[in-house]
């Protein structure tokens, strides 16, 4: 019995729009990711590149309905291995915020703790796009 592919929704049409920015990013302005990079790990660089681009097979994966099943759990899998960047991330503008105290650092900080339960939506979108409810 063949499985049915779920349908393109907005939830999965924004996912897919995510990731194709932020790959586009890591690609084209891979510093900006360097400091999310544990420095415990070897070819930081190029894991960012290696990132940029799963991001960008995901995004297209999720868009055509004969990949969307499994651009779902590959797209919920990258999103579940980026989140200790996040993380990290966070707490690199929470010790900016620290240091500077200046306005615009402390709404940089509030900017990345607030993205982190964003986190889940995303995650249930590519759960729904791989035919999960």
């Amino acid at each position: 019995m063949p499985r049915t592919v779920a349908p393109l929704t907005k939830d999965i049409i924004g996912l897919a729009g995510l990731f194709l920015t932020s790959g586009t990013t890591h690609l084209v302005k891979p510093e900006v990711f360097e400091p999310l990079v544990p420095s415990s790990l070897p070819r930081r660089r190029e894991l960012i590149y290696a990132s940029g681009v799963a991001e960008l097979v995901c995004a297209a994966g999720l868009l055509h309905p004969r990949t969307r099943r499994y651009a779902g759990w590959a797209s919920a899998a990258l999103l579940v291995a980026i989140l200790p960047g996040n993380v990290q991330m966070s707490a690199n503008y929470g010790k900016r915020a620290q240091h500077k105290g200046t306005p615009s650092a402390q709404a940089a900080f509030a900017g990345t703790v607030a993205r982190l339960p964003l986190q889940l939506p995303l995650i249930r979108a590519a759960l729904r796009a791989a035919g999960r409810s």
